[in-house]
Protein backbone atom coordinates (compact mmCIF):
# COMPACT_ATOMS: atom_id res chain seq x y z
CA UNK A 1 0.00 0.00 0.00
CA UNK A 2 1.59 3.33 -0.81
CA UNK A 3 0.93 6.03 1.36
CA UNK A 4 -0.71 9.39 0.12
CA UNK A 5 0.27 11.54 2.89
CA UNK A 6 2.22 11.79 5.95
CA UNK A 7 0.93 12.80 9.45
CA UNK A 8 5.19 13.69 10.56
CA UNK A 9 5.89 16.76 12.31
CA UNK A 10 2.45 16.89 13.26
CA UNK A 11 0.51 16.84 16.54
CA UNK A 12 -1.90 14.04 16.95
CA UNK A 13 -5.04 15.07 18.93
CA UNK A 14 -7.13 12.37 20.89
CA UNK A 15 -11.05 13.08 19.63
CA UNK A 16 -13.17 13.09 23.02
CA UNK A 17 -14.64 9.80 23.13
CA UNK A 18 -11.70 8.02 21.41
CA UNK A 19 -12.54 5.04 23.84
CA UNK A 20 -9.13 4.71 25.15
CA UNK A 21 -8.30 5.36 28.47
CA UNK A 22 -4.67 5.52 27.61
CA UNK A 23 -4.74 8.23 25.07
CA UNK A 24 -7.45 10.76 26.92
CA UNK A 25 -6.25 14.32 26.18
CA UNK A 26 -3.27 12.82 24.37
CA UNK A 27 -1.32 15.22 22.46
CA UNK A 28 1.14 12.93 20.25
CA UNK A 29 3.85 14.63 18.21
CA UNK A 30 4.44 12.03 15.70
CA UNK A 31 8.16 11.58 13.99
CA UNK A 32 7.29 8.48 11.69
CA UNK A 33 4.11 7.99 9.35
CA UNK A 34 5.18 5.83 6.28
CA UNK A 35 3.59 2.60 4.89
CA UNK A 36 5.81 0.72 7.67
CA UNK A 37 3.57 2.13 10.21
CA UNK A 38 3.71 5.18 12.54
CA UNK A 39 5.92 6.49 15.59
CA UNK A 40 5.44 9.15 18.40
CA UNK A 41 5.97 10.60 21.65
CA UNK A 42 2.72 11.58 23.85
CA UNK A 43 3.24 15.07 25.21
CA UNK A 44 0.25 15.38 27.65
CA UNK A 45 0.70 13.30 30.23
CA UNK A 46 3.71 12.71 32.87
CA UNK A 47 5.16 10.08 35.00
CA UNK A 48 3.96 10.19 38.39
CA UNK A 49 6.82 8.13 39.80
CA UNK A 50 9.90 9.40 38.22
CA UNK A 51 11.63 12.51 38.13
CA UNK A 52 14.27 13.44 35.13
CA UNK A 53 17.53 13.73 37.97
CA UNK A 54 16.15 10.64 39.67
CA UNK A 55 16.43 8.85 36.03
CA UNK A 56 19.74 10.23 34.95
CA UNK A 57 21.05 8.35 38.85
CA UNK A 58 19.29 5.12 37.56
CA UNK A 59 21.40 5.33 34.48
CA UNK A 60 24.69 6.80 35.84
CA UNK A 61 24.92 9.84 34.81
CA UNK A 62 25.07 12.76 37.16
CA UNK A 63 22.51 15.39 37.04
CA UNK A 64 25.24 17.96 36.95
CA UNK A 65 23.20 21.18 36.02
CA UNK A 66 20.42 20.28 34.63
CA UNK A 67 16.96 20.97 36.13
CA UNK A 68 15.11 18.14 37.90
CA UNK A 69 11.24 18.34 36.20
CA UNK A 70 9.26 15.37 35.59
CA UNK A 71 9.41 12.74 33.07
CA UNK A 72 6.40 12.52 30.15
CA UNK A 73 4.82 9.26 29.54
CA UNK A 74 5.44 9.21 26.05
CA UNK A 75 2.88 5.92 25.45
CA UNK A 76 1.84 2.80 26.78
CA UNK A 77 4.74 0.69 24.10
CA UNK A 78 8.05 -0.20 25.93
CA UNK A 79 7.72 2.27 29.02
CA UNK A 80 11.18 1.46 29.72
CA UNK A 81 12.51 3.22 26.64
CA UNK A 82 13.77 6.50 26.70
CA UNK A 83 13.38 9.52 24.43
CA UNK A 84 14.34 13.45 24.22
CA UNK A 85 12.14 15.70 22.14
CA UNK A 86 14.12 18.77 22.06
CA UNK A 87 15.39 21.96 20.16
CA UNK A 88 17.08 21.37 16.71
CA UNK A 89 20.80 23.71 17.99
CA UNK A 90 21.67 20.01 19.06
CA UNK A 91 22.51 16.72 17.22
CA UNK A 92 24.28 13.37 18.08
CA UNK A 93 24.21 10.14 16.33
CA UNK A 94 20.80 8.34 15.66
CA UNK A 95 19.30 12.42 16.29
CA UNK A 96 15.84 12.47 13.96
CA UNK A 97 14.73 16.10 13.17
CA UNK A 98 11.53 16.99 12.33
CA UNK A 99 10.48 20.59 11.59
CA UNK A 100 8.32 22.00 12.98
CA UNK A 101 8.60 20.00 16.15
CA UNK A 102 12.42 20.07 16.41
CA UNK A 103 14.44 16.81 17.00
CA UNK A 104 14.23 13.72 18.64
CA UNK A 105 17.09 11.89 20.18
CA UNK A 106 16.70 8.53 22.14
CA UNK A 107 20.58 7.95 23.04
CA UNK A 108 22.57 8.69 26.26
CA UNK A 109 24.98 11.33 24.78
CA UNK A 110 21.77 13.79 25.03
CA UNK A 111 21.17 13.32 28.78
CA UNK A 112 24.69 13.57 29.38
CA UNK A 113 25.12 16.76 27.36
CA UNK A 114 21.95 18.43 29.20
CA UNK A 115 23.69 17.56 32.86
CA UNK A 116 26.82 19.46 31.53
CA UNK A 117 25.10 22.42 30.38
CA UNK A 118 25.86 21.64 26.66
CA UNK A 119 22.74 20.18 25.50
CA UNK A 120 19.84 21.58 23.50
CA UNK A 121 18.19 25.04 24.68
CA UNK A 122 14.82 23.08 24.65
CA UNK A 123 14.33 19.84 25.66
CA UNK A 124 11.35 17.10 27.46
CA UNK A 125 12.58 13.84 28.28
CA UNK A 126 9.61 10.89 28.17
CA UNK A 127 9.30 7.11 28.99
CA UNK A 128 7.82 5.05 26.01
CA UNK A 129 5.91 5.58 22.55
CA UNK A 130 2.98 5.25 20.87
CA UNK A 131 2.85 2.89 17.47
CA UNK A 132 0.76 1.66 14.95
CA UNK A 133 1.53 -1.20 12.49
CA UNK A 134 0.75 -0.36 8.60
CA UNK A 135 -2.31 1.11 8.05
CA UNK A 136 -3.48 1.15 11.61
CA UNK A 137 -3.55 4.81 12.04
CA UNK A 138 -5.08 5.41 9.20
CA UNK A 139 -7.93 3.41 9.89
CA UNK A 140 -8.13 4.87 13.68
CA UNK A 141 -8.30 8.11 11.79
CA UNK A 142 -10.74 7.04 9.42
CA UNK A 143 -13.54 5.74 12.84
CA UNK A 144 -12.68 9.57 13.88
CA UNK A 145 -10.17 8.43 17.06
CA UNK A 146 -7.41 11.42 16.02
CA UNK A 147 -7.29 14.68 14.88
CA UNK A 148 -3.59 15.69 13.02
CA UNK A 149 -3.48 19.61 14.17
CA UNK A 150 -0.19 21.34 12.72
CA UNK A 151 2.99 21.07 15.08
CA UNK A 152 4.62 24.11 16.75
CA UNK A 153 7.76 23.88 18.45
CA UNK A 154 5.86 26.48 20.53
CA UNK A 155 3.44 23.67 21.87
CA UNK A 156 6.45 21.56 22.72
CA UNK A 157 7.84 23.77 24.65
CA UNK A 158 6.45 26.62 25.88
CA UNK A 159 3.18 25.27 26.96
CA UNK A 160 2.76 24.03 30.35
CA UNK A 161 2.22 19.92 29.71
CA UNK A 162 -1.27 20.57 30.94
CA UNK A 163 -2.71 22.35 28.66
CA UNK A 164 -1.00 21.00 25.41
CA UNK A 165 -4.08 19.25 24.12
CA UNK A 166 -6.50 22.25 24.40
CA UNK A 167 -3.89 24.73 23.41
CA UNK A 168 -3.17 22.75 20.28
CA UNK A 169 -6.66 22.79 19.53
CA UNK A 170 -7.10 26.65 20.02
CA UNK A 171 -4.34 26.67 17.99
CA UNK A 172 -6.44 25.14 14.99
CA UNK A 173 -8.66 27.19 15.46
CA UNK A 174 -11.02 25.14 17.53
CA UNK A 175 -12.89 25.75 20.98
CA UNK A 176 -11.90 22.25 22.60
CA UNK A 177 -14.73 22.55 24.55
CA UNK A 178 -17.53 22.39 21.22
CA UNK A 179 -16.05 19.04 20.49
CA UNK A 180 -18.85 16.25 20.71
CA UNK A 181 -17.51 13.10 22.76
CA UNK A 182 -19.38 11.22 19.96
CA UNK A 183 -20.06 11.07 16.36
CA UNK A 184 -22.87 9.88 13.52
CA UNK A 185 -22.30 8.64 9.87
CA UNK A 186 -24.47 9.53 7.36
Amino acid sequence: MKQAHTLAGRLLLALPGMGDPRFERATIAIYVHDAGGAFGIDLAHEREDLGFHALLEEMGIAPGIAPDCRVLHGGPVEPGRGFVLHSRDWAGAGTIEMPPLGALTATPAVLEAIAAGEGPRDWLIALGYSGWGPGQLDGEMQRHGWHAAQGSAEILFETPMQRRWEATWRAEGIDPALLASQTGRA
